[in-house]
């Protein structure tokens, strides 16, 4: 085995190193289908020498915790990589036919893992069936209640700990079973098979999930693994129609557990200016998220921001609606509030750097922007680094003052701007940082798009109130050369 693997990667390096500019079209073509199937073909042996490893205990014998662990070791490979070898290691394992039939060029490697997930999760499936239609009894004397009699709560079946919910838990948990379980290190500790007692938990459970399997592998040659993955959720439907509605509700239930389980969102170290940010989750929560981002990311005349930036400024535009509803608790025993330090010299030349209440820093010229919001607290150093003012009294737009700017203003003051008042900032007309009161003839509200325009001196643009009270916005010379006063005319005013 050793030889004919070495003398194939020996071989595999002979092709990838061969000129094709003399190849004709045809023979291109043909060549890609050739190397795309030996890579799935390899992509199993792969698989099955992994899954052999960890059958052996040989990730244990190395001091390894995992099969992923010590794959990342061995092959020198990120963690995800690992991980995703693992899971295909013990899908196929539980799956022979889905393995041979990539074998024989009928699925891909990506088919073949939707395929062995679905049909995997069918035991888990009918079990969940077979629990909702069982009669409620004692749970202190209900045979079902009982790990050591009942299929339905064997820690190997259990909805909330099955290898579809964790695919790796297979192959992982016999390396840390061991000797305990499986002292020969021969695979006999592994759960409980289509061919043994209590499998799928019903009658006709080993019958169900091969038809399933055979369906899905016969129609993989019209659906890319997307599509097998939407045919695997559904699949009951044609294998066992008389149980699909009761299969759907107890998988969408166990789908829902696991996603609530699995919930996460993590705002990364900055690297180079950014945040990155990443997360799950679950389908419901998702949709109330969305629901909360569309509106403030609806296509308008001259934004030419992409989707993900019109995204990522409405995920800021929300949280900063929620800080000035005034319904968030409290933190630390003060409303949320960000806390920007920077030097008195930095804030009136614009030059040099603030620093955020995490460590953070960013330019004088954000903190002059920043210093308008109703959730900033400025904190301004002098030269020798003492407190010369953290935060004059009625700086924020709040109570009244803020119900009567939302009267006269409606919105954004911007020209042309349909931004409502609730997505909008109170920003200083005489800036705060120069010394500009928080009163109404000092305020005028603008979204956050146009927050930063008026705050960029290179865009030009400058606003004052009218004779009328009523904000308006003298244009840059290259938009206006005569520079005429613009206002907002979307919003009605009485």
């Amino acid at each position: 085995m050793l030889e004919m693997v070495e003398e194939l990667a020996g071989e595999t390096v002979k092709a990838a190193s061969v000129q094709l500019w003399p190849l004709i079209d045809r023979d291109v073509t043909r060549s890609l289908q050739a190397v795309h199937r030996w890579e799935q073909s390899l992509a199993v042996l792969k698989a099955r020498l992994a899954g052999e490893a960890a059958v052996r205990g040989i990730p244990a014998t190395e001091g390894h915790r995992s099969l992923t662990g010590w794959l990342q070791s061995r092959l020198r490979v990120d963690q995800h990589v690992a991980r995703q070898l693992t899971v295909l290691a013990d899908a196929l394992r539980r799956r022979p036919a889905v393995e041979q039939a990539v074998l024989d060029g009928l699925l891909d490697i990506r088919q073949a893992m939707e395929i062995a997930t679905a049909v995997n999760s069918i035991p888990d499936t009918l079990n969940a069936i077979a629990d909702d239609a069982s009669p409620t009894t004692d749970p202190n004397t209900s045979p079902t209640s009982s790990p050591t009699t009942s299929p339905t709560s064997s820690p190997t079946t259990d909805p909330n700990t099955s290898p579809t919910s964790s695919p790796t838990a297979d192959i992982d948990a016999s390396l840390s079973a061991g000797s305990a379980a499986d002292p020969t290190g021969n695979g006999d500790a592994d759960p409980v098979g289509p061919d043994e007692p209590g499998y799928a938990g019903m009658p006709d459970g080993t019958r169900i999930a091969d038809d399933a399997e055979a369906m899905l592998i016969g129609m993989a040659h019209q659906f890319t693994a997307r599509g097998m993955r939407k045919l695997g959720e559904r699949i009951l439907a044609h294998v066992a129609p008389e149980m699909a509605d009761r299969a759907d509700e107890a998988a969408l239930r166990r789908q829902e557990a696991r996603a609530q389980a699995k919930r996460s969102f993590t705002l990364h170290q900055p690297l180079d200016g950014m945040v990155r940010i990443s997360g799950s989750l679950d389908v419901e929560a998702a949709a109330i998220v969305q629901a909360a981002l569309q509106p403030l990311c609806v296509p308008s005349p001259g934004d030419d921001r992409s989707p993900a930036q019109k995204r990522a400024d409405a995920l800021v535009e929300v949280c900063k609606l929620a800080s000035r509803t005034g319904d968030l608790p409290d933190h630390g025993g003060e409303p949320p509030q960000v806390a920007v330090t920077i030097r008195h010299e930095a804030l009136v030349r614009r030059l040099g750097a603030a620093v955020l209440d995490n460590g953070e820093r960013l330019s004088a010229a954000a903190a002059r922007r920043m210093a308008c919001d109703a959730r900033i607290l400025p904190i301004v150093l002098g030269g020798a680094g003492q407190v010369l003012d953290a935060g004059r009294s009625r700086r924020l737009a709040s109570g009244p003052l803020r119900r009567a700017l939302v009267t006269r203003d409606r919105g954004c003051t911007f020209p042309a701007c349909d931004r409502p008042s609730r997505w909008c900032d109170a920003h200083h007309l005489r800036q705060w940082a120069n010394g500009g009161p928080t009163d109404l003839d000092n305020l005028t509200l603008l979204c956050r798009h146009h927050h930063r325009i008026l705050h960029d001196p290179a865009a030009g643009w400058r606003v004052r109130l009218g004779s009328d009270g009523i904000p308006e916005f003298i244009p840059p010379p290259w938009i206006d050369i005569l520079q005429r006063p613009q206002r907002n005319l979307y919003h009605p005013r009485t």
